[in-house]
């Protein structure tokens, strides 16, 4: 398995290439907002800083460097960014995805 880094509103998080970015985000206790999973209502809406993911084609609307974590597989090492304040377990910069 390939690893990588996933930085979030400043939380580094080691990732991988298979899992959605949303999936992996919850294994590292972060908990972004999501509705359905599947890219339909863009709830979990945000912006890609830096690197590059895989997405399928999805009926939400997303802008110029957005992205929906519930679909988005993660190529590389990449930085998002939420626009609100991320439910989170611990308060550690730190966190490892299982």
């Amino acid at each position: 398995m390939s690893q990588l880094t996933i930085t979030v509103n400043g939380i580094k998080v080691c990732g991988n290439r298979h899992e959605p970015l949303l999936t992996q985000l919850e294994k590292a206790g972060i908990k972004p907002e999501y509705q359905c999973r599947n890219g339909m209502c863009g709830a979990c809406r945000c912006k890609l800083v830096s690197g590059t993911v895989t997405q399928p084609d999805t009926l939400a609307f997303v802008g110029p460097n957005e992205i929906l974590s519930c679909c988005s597989l993660p190529q590389q090492n990449i930085e998002i960014s939420f626009d609100y304040q991320l439910n989170t377990q611990q308060p550690t910069k730190t966190r490892i995805a299982l």
